[in-house]
């Protein structure tokens, strides 16, 4: 992980250059995983853009600047669980937009796959593969404990091995 502190520091103090340059070396990250849990681009856009917004506004209170990225995944996955709501509170029909930018999916059974995972589990393989996170960073940003984060972890991978040996037999 990269050692944020100095520009933490600096955004702290009102400068919004050094969170510019937080922003710059969080925001695919923040994406990645927003896309991969939402699936949808537009979505995703939008959850990214109002965890920036909140982080800015309240970089303030960050108590630790060494946990400035884990910091931003909390409310990054805040934003994520209460758009995941919204979904289900509507009653329309959610147009299915599963153009995902920079993900390339080797097979659609794979994507089908994924596909069949619940929000909270897409959300935790998405930081944990893609974000890069430790069991112990996850159970931080998600309020729950590393161990159940790691069983969690296994048991989604199981149902993913499970859902495509069948289908890569065939």
């Amino acid at each position: 992980m990269n050692d944020f502190s100095a520009d933490v520091r600096l955004a702290k103090e009102g400068s919004a250059a050094a969170f510019s340059r937080l922003y710059s070396m969080v925001y695919k990250d923040l994406y990645h995983i927003a896309l991969y849990s939402l699936r949808s681009p537009h979505d995703a856009s939008d959850v990214v853009s109002d965890t920036v917004l909140d982080a800015f506004c309240s970089i303030g209170k960050l108590r630790d600047v060494q946990s400035f990225r884990s910091w931003i995944m909390s409310i990054l996955s805040a934003k994520i669980k209460r758009r995941q709501r919204e979904y289900f509170d509507t009653a329309d029909e959610l147009e299915d937009e599963t153009c995902i930018d920079e993900f390339d999916f080797d097979s659609v059974e794979l994507k089908e796959a994924l596909g069949k995972l619940d929000s909270e589990s897409r959300l935790l393989l998405s930081m944990a593969v893609l974000g890069g996170y430790t069991s112990e960073e996850l159970a931080d940003i998600c309020k729950i404990k590393a161990g159940t984060v790691r069983s969690r972890l296994t048991r989604i991978k199981k149902q993913l091995r499970l859902e495509l040996t069948p289908k890569l037999l065939e």
